[in-house]
């Protein structure tokens, strides 16, 4: 039976995971309910997609609000996303319906955040269409006047 090992947030725990068999890796702080200091998955996911080296999937698991999060995970290199939290609150706000609805509003956001960044496709999206806190500082050509 495949298994994905969820919790991971560091290179080291990824090359662990791929070394004990794992068929995925999920990263995920636990909705920092654990620690209230762990790094946001966002910040992790890079990290732990390079150490994977394309060995198993890399999925991200927190933090996704917005149609822009998923398009974000994607270009740092996630399989995939898990959606919980707006999930949870939709269905006991409004059950299946705001579950349906919630799921067409990250879907157009995503799809309006693709088209304003040039993709039509997914795998147009790569790590050149964002910027990180944590990217080197790009030099700017000087404006003209």
């Amino acid at each position: 039976m495949p298994i994905l090992v969820k919790g991971v947030i560091t290179a080291e725990d990824t090359r662990l995971a791929i070394q004990a068999g794992a068929a995925g890796i999920i990263v995920s702080n636990h909705g920092a309910r654990q620690l209230d200091y762990v790094p946001a998955t966002i910040m992790a996911l890079e990290e732990v997609v390079k150490a994977a080296q394309g060995r198993v999937p890399v999925f991200l698991d927190g933090g996704v609000r917005r149609g822009t999060d998923v398009f974000k995970a994607l270009a740092l290199g996630a399989s995939g996303i898990f959606i919980g939290r707006p999930v949870v609150f939709s269905l006991a706000a409004e059950g299946e319906a705001g579950v349906r609805k919630v799921l067409q509003m990250l879907r157009d956001e995503f799809e309006l955040t693709m088209a304003l960044s040039g993709c039509t496709k997914l795998s147009e999206i790569t790590r050149d269409h964002i910027v990180t806190e944590w990217d080197a500082p790009r030099a700017r050509p000087a404006p003209r006047l």
